[in-house]
């Protein structure tokens, strides 16, 4: 099988070489391509010197969507995802490449030493919580971009990819609904060589946040959906055990509760019959 080596890139000119020419050197048979993702320094000339196919945007657009044009654009079987900063080492594509044949998806998955900091770590681990939950699976690195998909699957599930640093996550948790298997294989990640990273904890922290809450109302709504409608449902019922025994009545606070709890519960059913037929388009495409 043919396979392909995708590198997002951003002003790394720094690394870019060095990352090409290490996997260059280790795997000559592979097509490495570098998106060059309108970088204001000479990132594409680096690359294209250390022997990738490198493919231009314009203007800044984000990592996602450099990584959905490198998959577009390989002609691989499969398709390797890294970093072009020099944390991934090379050396661990063998111990990816073993799973496969075997998952759908296999992701590279870093201790809490391959985070740049405690604040990521704590983040991160959320992250995790959060999306394990609403998978019901255990995802051991949510944020990771060292990962290997079968491109002719991934391609079904591309315009579900933000332009942001967020395809991780919603390409894990889209295989996930879509019964797709999974692989997590230790990884040790380097020191960054090149600049400090492009992911700011607060602003894309919170963006991660409502990434997650929009994959899950398109994966599994009912686990958003379900658990909102029980709170509604225990507050109404709250209020109306006080309101009946302080003033023996049920008044319109313990109405509007119970309402809302059950027009969340059906905007829930309705979610989840939508998300099965566009999951159901995807088998069929």
């Amino acid at each position: 099988m043919k396979i392909s080596i995708v590198i997002p890139a951003y002003n790394e000119a720094r690394t870019i070489f060095q990352t090409v020419s290490g996997l260059r050197s280790m795997y000559p048979e592979m097509e490495i391509i570098v998106v060059n993702d309108g970088s204001s320094d000479n990132t594409s000339e680096e690359a294209a010197r250390a022997g990738a196919y490198v493919v231009n945007h314009p203007y800044n657009i984000g990592n996602g969507a450099a990584v959905k044009t490198g998959i577009r654009r390989a002609s691989g079987d499969i398709v390797i995802l890294m970093d072009g900063d020099g944390q991934h080492d090379p050396n661990d594509i063998k111990a990816l490449l073993e799973h496969a044949s075997s998952y759908d998806l296999v992701v590279g998955a870093r201790d809490g030493h391959g985070q740049a900091s405690m604040a990521r770590r704590v983040a991160n681990w959320c992250f995790n919580k959060l999306a394990s939950y609403v998978a019901k699976f255990e995802i051991q690195d949510l944020t990771s971009g060292f990962r290997i998909f079968h491109r002719k699957e991934v391609l079904k599930y591309l315009y579900l990819f933000p332009n942001t640093f967020s395809y991780p996550t919603t390409s894990t948790l889209s295989y996930i609904r879509s019964g797709l298997t999974i692989k997590y294989v230790p990884i040790q990640v380097r020191k960054r060589a090149g600049d400090k990273s492009k992911i700011r904890i607060l602003e894309d922290g919170f963006r991660f946040i409502i990434i997650i809450l929009r994959i899950a109302t398109i994966c599994s709504p009912l686990r958003i959906f379900l658990p909102l409608s029980l709170i509604f449902f225990m507050l109404g019922g709250g209020y109306y055990c006080y309101t009946y025994l302080a003033f023996h009545r049920f008044t319109t606070m313990s109405m509007l509760l119970f309402s809302v709890s059950v027009m969340i519960f059906l905007m829930g059913l309705i979610s989840d019959q939508i998300a099965q037929m566009r999951f159901d388009r995807l088998e069929n495409s």
